[in-house]
C-alpha cells in the first residue's frame, strides 16, 4: 500500500473566519406574512375577475430549458421571463388551475397553523375525489410536486416559505458546529451516521456556531462518505465531508452554497466518471434547469470537480475489472453535457469528456478499492488536493 499522505492539502480560505451572525432580512413571521399577502393577491385576482364576468386566469412563470438562460458572466443558470396563462376555461389548463389553488389554500392553511408539511405530505393534503365525479386532484406524487413549483415561481416564494420541506436526503460531519433549530450540533462527534442535512437550511433555522474547516469535500454517495468518516478523514485534513445520496437535493445543495459564500470554503467534489457524475457536478456548480429561479441561493460556480477521472484507470493502475461499458444512453448523455454552454469553451471539459468516450467505458469512485481500501482517502485524495488536480 502506497505511503499514508500527510501533507496540509488545500490552503486556507482567504481572510480571517468569522462567527456566523444572526440572518438578517425578514424575519420568519415577517416571511409569513409576506407570504399570505402573495397568495391573497393571487386569491383576489382570481375573485375579482370572476365577478367581473371575465375568465379567471393566472400567469405561470415557464419552467423549461426554452426559458433558461446561461449567464456566463456570473456562472450561473437563471429563469427567463417567459411565462405562460393557465386558464380555468380551457380543457388543457383547468386541471392544474384548481390544483394550483388547491395547494395555494393548503400552504395558507399550514401557514396559518405555523406548521409544515413534507412534499409527500402535501400530496395527501390536496388529494381527494372531486364530488361527484370519479376524478382525483391528483394522480401521483409528481404532480403535486410540480404544481408547488409553480407555485413558488408564481408568487416569487421560496419552498421553505410556503412550508413545506422535502424528504432529508444527505449528510455532513466534520469541523464544524451547527445551530439546527436552537439545538447546538456538534458535527465531530456524530459517530458512524453523522449528522442528517435537513431539507430547509435557510438562516433562520441553520445558523453556523463554530466554522473551522479548509474545505468541504462533497462524495456523490453514502457508501464513499462512510470510508472517508470511519478513516477521520474530515479530521487529518480539517475539511468538512458531504453526501448527497446521488444528485444532491436543495437542501444539501443550500448548505454547500452557505458555507461557500459565508465561509469562503472551496467546495470540493469526489463523483463517479460517467455522464452522471458529470450531470451532478453541472448541477452543484451551474444549477438545473428545473430550478434555475433557485440558482442565486443554490449553484456554486467555483466549485472544483476533483475526481474519479477517464484518466484515473491509466494513472491509478486499475484493472480491466472496474470497467463499466458506456452504453448508448451514457454516451448521447456525454455528448449532451459536452455542448453545455458551461462546458464548451473549457478544454479541460473537453478533453475529460473526448477521453471517456475514447476508453468506451465509465468508472465508479468504489473502483479504487481494487487498490487498497484507504487508497481513496490516504493517497489518491490527499495527492489530488495537493497538486490541485481538478477541473473546474
Amino acid at each position: 500500500m502506497a505511503k499514508k499522505t500527510t501533507k496540509k492539502t488545500v490552503r486556507k480560505p482567504s481572510g480571517k473566519k468569522k462567527r456566523s451572525k444572526k440572518p438578517g432580512g425578514a424575519t420568519a413571521s415577517e416571511k409569513n406574512i409576506q407570504t399570505k399577502a402573495k397568495l391573497k393577491a393571487m386569491a383576489e385576482s382570481i375573485v375579482a375577475s370572476s365577478l367581473a364576468g371575465r375568465e379567471p386566469k393566472m400567469s405561470v412563470p415557464t419552467r423549461s430549458a426554452s426559458n433558461t438562460k446561461w449567464n456566463k458572466s456570473r456562472g450561473i443558470l437563471q429563469m427567463g421571463n417567459a411565462a405562460q396563462e393557465r386558464q380555468l376555461f380551457n380543457l388543457g389548463q383547468a386541471r392544474k388551475f384548481m390544483q394550483t389553488l388547491l395547494h395555494g389554500q393548503g400552504i395558507d392553511e399550514l401557514i396559518e397553523a405555523d406548521k409544515t408539511l413534507s412534499l409527500r405530505g402535501m400530496f395527501y393534503k390536496g388529494l381527494h375525489t372531486i364530488e361527484g365525479t370519479k376524478e382525483r386532484t391528483f394522480n401521483d406524487q409528481t404532480e403535486s410536486d410540480g404544481i408547488l413549483e409553480d407555485l413558488e415561481v408564481s408568487i416569487g416564494a421560496l419552498r421553505e416559505e410556503l412550508h413545506v420541506f422535502a424528504k432529508k436526503r444527505g449528510t455532513m460531519v466534520g469541523n464544524i458546529t451547527v445551530i439546527d433549530a436552537g439545538d447546538e450540533i456538534d458535527c465531530r462527534k456524530m459517530g458512524t451516521g453523522g449528522y442528517a442535512i435537513p431539507s430547509i437550511c435557510e438562516p433562520d433555522v441553520i445558523q453556523f456556531e463554530k466554522v473551522e474547516a479548509d474545505f468541504v469535500l462533497h462524495v456523490e454517495k453514502d457508501t464513499v462518505w462512510q470510508r472517508f468518516n470511519e478513516d477521520k478523514f474530515w479530521k487529518e485534513h480539517n475539511c468538512i465531508l458531504t453526501e448527497g445520496s446521488g444528485q444532491p437535493p436543495r437542501g444539501v445543495r443550500r448548505m454547500l452554497h452557505r458555507l461557500n459564500k459565508e465561509y469562503g470554503l472551496p467546495i470540493i467534489c469526489l463523483l463517479d466518471c460517467d455522464p452522471w457524475g458529470h450531470y451532478i457536478y453541472s448541477v452543484i456548480k451551474q444549477g438545473s434547469i428545473s430550478l434555475a429561479f433557485e440558482s442565486e441561493r443554490l449553484a456554486i460556480p467555483e466549485a472544483k470537480f476533483l475526481g474519479i477521472r477517464a484518466k484515473d484507470f491509466e494513472a491509478c493502475h486499475l484493472s480491466d475489472d472496474v470497467k463499466i461499458e458506456l452504453n448508448d444512453r451514457d454516451k448521447v448523455r456525454a455528448k449532451q453535457i459536452a455542448e453545455y454552454p458551461w462546458f464548451a469553451d473549457r478544454k479541460m471539459w473537453q478533453r475529460e469528456i473526448k477521453k471517456m468516450l475514447s476508453n468506451g467505458f465509465k468508472m465508479e469512485v468504489e473502483s479504487l478499492i481494487t487498490k487498497d481500501i484507504s487508497y481513496v482517502t490516504e493517497t489518491y485524495v490527499p495527492e489530488r488536493l495537493a497538486a490541485e488536480d481538478w477541473i473546474s
